[in-house]
């Protein structure tokens, strides 16, 4: 753990994909008085969080872990929620030049509203969502590909998050990082709809995904998802992962061989929110070091047994905390 953990503080890692805002707004009920314009009782907002999410929430849990840099490509709106990310990423650590601001996007954002009254109970209202319904233009396809390039003779691993329908990883802009791939660069893409179409690449899929890009019937245990994890391998012609939640993972180095490798048990109440996230930025950050695939695994599952016991929020794991494993 010292020794991955000491490496780690020399790798360059750069992280492309749908970057989002998280907002919650916790409203006190007991201060609301009913409206005078409207039949309405107003939500008294008496707290306001924000932090990153989606492929912002890899960079912080990549600057968490204390690499020599992280960089950011992807593209945010010209809109105070692209403002705020922005510094957001940029006060984790993160490099934000590779961000292209756009009038014609909007900065994805979930914004909770959450509710309490009288009791401690905090109940969630229905959640208000700003994301994009239109592909990526041209202008900005173009500049996350020169991104790419430029960065790729600078970086040891790239992470790509690949989630939104209408996202920064548009056909061009996969083409170009399967080019990167075949052409050496480490790459691991984690990719909510589309982990089949990559090749010449690491793929880290949960169970879910990995059977829905092989047309497999949904399968969850370590037993099942060996031959999945080869196939996957033999897909992509690089090693592949599959998470398991809490069976840890399946790994496969080189589509012949297959292992699984057990989560870090944890006992009490647990929050899976951002545990992906946490596993593909350490395993990311593990690999750049040169360590076997199973040690990278390993590390990753500890990362994510640290996360998961941080409830209602979506935490980071730090060397220190890494360290008592």
């Amino acid at each position: 753990m010292k020794d991955i953990l000491q490496k780690i503080q020399s790798v360059k890692v750069a992280v492309i994909g749908d970057f989002c805002l998280d907002v919650y707004w916790t409203a006190d009920m007991t201060k609301s008085e009913l409206s005078r314009e409207t039949p309405h009782f107003p939500l008294p907002i008496v707290e306001e969080r924000m932090s990153p999410g989606g492929a912002g929430n890899v960079v912080c849990n990549l600057c968490a872990l204390r690499p020599a840099s992280v960089c950011c490509i992807g593209d945010f709106g010209n809109d105070w929620r692209g403002d705020v990310l922005s510094r957001l990423l940029q006060e984790a650590g993160a490099n934000t030049d590779g961000i292209f601001i756009s009038n014609q996007r909007k900065t994805n954002t979930y914004i909770k509203p959450l509710r309490r009254g009288i009791s401690d109970v905090v109940y969630e209202d229905p959640r208000l969502d700003f994301t994009n319904y239109k592909d990526l233009t041209a202008e900005a396809e173009q500049f996350i590909i020169r991104q790419l390039d430029t960065i790729a003779k600078n970086i040891d691993i790239l992470c790509v998050c690949d989630q939104m329908p209408h996202g920064c990883i548009t056909l061009a802009v996969r083409q170009k990082i399967i080019e990167l791939g075949r052409a050496g660069l480490t790459i691991v893409v984690d990719s909510r709809d589309r982990i089949g179409l990559y090749e010449d690449v690491i793929v880290k899929p949960n169970d879910i995904e990995a059977c829905r890009a092989l047309n497999a019937e949904h399968v969850t245990t370590p037993t099942e998802l060996l031959p999945l994890v080869r196939q996957l391998s033999a897909k992509t012609r690089r090693p592949a992962v599959i998470t398991a939640g809490e069976a840890g993972c399946v790994i496969s180095p080189d589509s012949v061989a297959a292992e699984h490798v057990p989560a870090i048990a944890v006992t009490g109440e647990i929050d899976i929110c951002g545990a992906g996230d946490t596993f593909l930025s350490a395993f990311a950050c593990a690999t750049a070091t040169g360590v076997p695939l199973k040690e990278a695994a390993a590390f990753a599952c500890k990362a994510s047994s640290i996360v998961v016991k941080k409830l209602k929020t979506t935490g980071t794991a730090s060397p220190e905390e890494l360290m008592k494993i």
